[in-house]
C-alpha cells in the first residue's frame, strides 16, 4: 500500500527503526500496528536474525521505558512481575517491581520456560496489570509485549499453550536477510552499532494519542461481517480441528483499524484484512493431526480461507 500516504508520526517512526533494522519494513510496520492496536507481539525465528534488535529499536524511537526479561527454564513467577519483600525498619511489606513493570517488555525466548512461568505474562497482557500477594498493581500505559521464540523444532522448547497464543494480536517470522541486506549489515555494525546512536521520534504522550486515535477508525457493517465470515471460515475448514475465537474476529478488527490508520484512512478497507489475516489468525488455529502430517501450515489454512470467502463490494467510507 506504499501508494497510500502514510501518516507523518508513523512514517517517522518507522524510518528511525530502519536505521537499525535493514530490509525488514513489513516487520517493522506490523509491530508497530500491535503497539498502535494496543495489542502484543509473538516473534518466531531461528536466533540471530534481528529480533532483539527490532524490539529495542522500537522502544527508542518512541521513548519507551524498555525492559527485556530472558526465559529459562528455572525462571520463577516472581522473577517476571515482582515480589513484596519485608521491611523491617517500615515494619510492612514493600513491592519490589519486576521487568514486567515497563511500557515495551521484549519477552526473550519465551518458550525456553516453564508453562508456569509463561502464565505469569497472562494477566499482564490481558488486564494491564499484575497481582503479587493478594494486591494487584497496575502496569504503565502503554504496555506492549513483544515476545520472541525460537521454532518448536529447536531441543529444550516448550509450546506455548493455546490460552496464551490467543493473548497475542500478531505472529510474526522475520526470516534471513538477503545477500545484500546482510553486507549492509556488517557495514552498519563495522564501527558504532547504529542502535546506540539511534534518538526517540515520539514521546509516550505521542503514542498514547495515536491508539486513541485508531479507535475512531471507520469499519462498515460489511466489513465486520467479511472479518466474521473469515473467522467462522477457519472453523469449518476440513483440516481444522478448533477454529478462531471470538477474540480472533476482535483481534483481526483492531488490527485492521491501526493498519488503516498508519497509511493515512479514517476507515478500513477489505485489503486491510485480507493482509492482516494470517498474522492475525493462524496462530489462534489447530490443525488436525492429518494436516500436521501432510505439512499444510495455518498460514495456509488461513489464505484459502481469505480466498473462498466473498469480498464485500458496497461502499465502505463515511
Amino acid at each position: 500500500m506504499a501508494h497510500e500516504q502514510m501518516n507523518p508520526a508513523i512514517h517517522k517512526i518507522l524510518t528511525n527503526i530502519e536505521k537499525v533494522m535493514i530490509g525488514k519494513r513489513d516487520v517493522a510496520e506490523l509491530s508497530l500496528t500491535a503497539l498502535l492496536a494496543e495489542g502484543h507481539v509473538l516473534l518466531e525465528d531461528v536466533p540471530g536474525v534481528g529480533k532483539t534488535m527490532m524490539v529495542r529499536a522500537l522502544a527508542k524511537s518512541v521513548n519507551a521505558n524498555f525492559r527485556r526479561i530472558q526465559f529459562t527454564p528455572d525462571l520463577l513467577s516472581s522473577d517476571v512481575t515482582g515480589v513484596s519483600i519485608y521491611n523491617p525498619k517500615e515494619m510492612e511489606f514493600q513491592f519490589r517491581p519486576g521487568p514486567l513493570m515497563g511500557n515495551i517488555i521484549l519477552a526473550d525466548e519465551i518458550n525456553r520456560t516453564s508453562p508456569k512461568t509463561q502464565s505469569a505474562l497472562l494477566e499482564g497482557m490481558e488486564e494491564a496489570s499484575v497481582t503479587v500477594d493478594g494486591v494487584t498493581h497496575k502496569l504503565k500505559k502503554p504496555f506492549f509485549v513483544m515476545a520472541t521464540q525460537n521454532p518448536i523444532e529447536y531441543e529444550g522448547t516448550y509450546p506455548l499453550p493455546e490460552a496464551q497464543l490467543d493473548r497475542f494480536l500478531l505472529k510474526i517470522k522475520m526470516g534471513y536477510p538477503d545477500i545484500d541486506e546482510e553486507v549492509e549489515v556488517l557495514n552498519r555494525v563495522q564501527k558504532v552499532p547504529p542502535i546506540e546512536e539511534l534518538s526517540p521520534v515520539i514521546d509516550i504522550d505521542g503514542v498514547l494519542s495515536l491508539q486513541r486515535a485508531i479507535k475512531d477508525v471507520f469499519v462498515d457493517e460489511s466489513i465486520k461481517r467479511y472479518i466474521v465470515d473469515i473467522v467462522n471460515g477457519t472453523r469449518e475448514h476440513g483440516n481444522v480441528y478448533l477454529g478462531a475465537s471470538p477474540r480472533g474476529s476482535i483481534a483481526l478488527m483492531k488490527a485492521a483499524q491501526a493498519y488503516a490508520f498508519m497509511y493515512g484512512r479514517d476507515y478500513v478497507l477489505p485489503d486491510d484484512i485480507q493482509y492482516l489475516a494470517p498474522f492475525v489468525l493462524s496462530h489462534r488455529i489447530i490443525l488436525k493431526s492429518e494436516a500436521k502430517f501432510e505439512r499444510i501450515s495455518a498460514e495456509e489454512i488461513v489464505n484459502q480461507v481469505v480466498a473462498r470467502v466473498p469480498v464485500p463490494v458496497q461502499r465502505l467510507v463515511k
